[in-house]
């Protein structure tokens, strides 16, 4: 195994690592914690979604625009957490860890588990994400939707 094949697994795993543990803590996490997660994830595909990307169909972009997104979602993550913003940081992170799951499929088992959490967060986190995205001056769009590929029947 040469040096940059080694560095290329060791990238890949320490994403999967990444996307496992976050999976992990909204499986152990406080229903309140949940509801926050599940609320900004939802704000960040409203915001997405009033520049015309509709990161619910992530899987149908070409591979060049989901590396540009989540190039992007890094950066703008670093912001965020710089700011201690971490609830919104971490919403924005369930997206990115959804378009990289989509050109690394052992990514797939972590960020399908995300989505089923973010999918039953308790029911404050539909209020509390219409509260984000009307503030943001969005249109709130209902529903507990799930990016194509990552619903439990996908």
């Amino acid at each position: 195994m040469s040096f940059s094949s080694w560095k290329a697994d060791k990238a890949k795993t320490a994403l999967i690592d990444e996307a496992q543990a976050l999976a992990d803590r909204l499986a152990d996490a406080k229903p309140h914690f949940v509801e926050s997660q599940a609320a900004a994830a939802w704000f960040w595909q409203a915001f997405h979604l009033a520049d015309g990307q509709d990161l619910n169909s992530l899987s149908d972009w070409p591979p060049a625009a989901r590396k540009w997104f989540v190039s992007g979602a890094v950066t703008r993550i670093a912001a965020l957490r710089k700011a201690r913003e971490y609830d919104s940081s971490d919403g924005l992170a369930i997206w990115m860890h959804t378009a990289r799951a989509l050109s690394e499929p052992q990514m797939l088992p972590a960020v399908r588990a995300i989505w089923q959490h973010v999918r039953n967060a308790p029911l404050n986190a539909d209020s509390m994400a219409q509260d984000l995205i009307e503030d943001a001056g969005l249109t709130y769009v209902p529903g507990r939707r799930v990016p194509n590929g990552f619903g439990p029947d996908d």
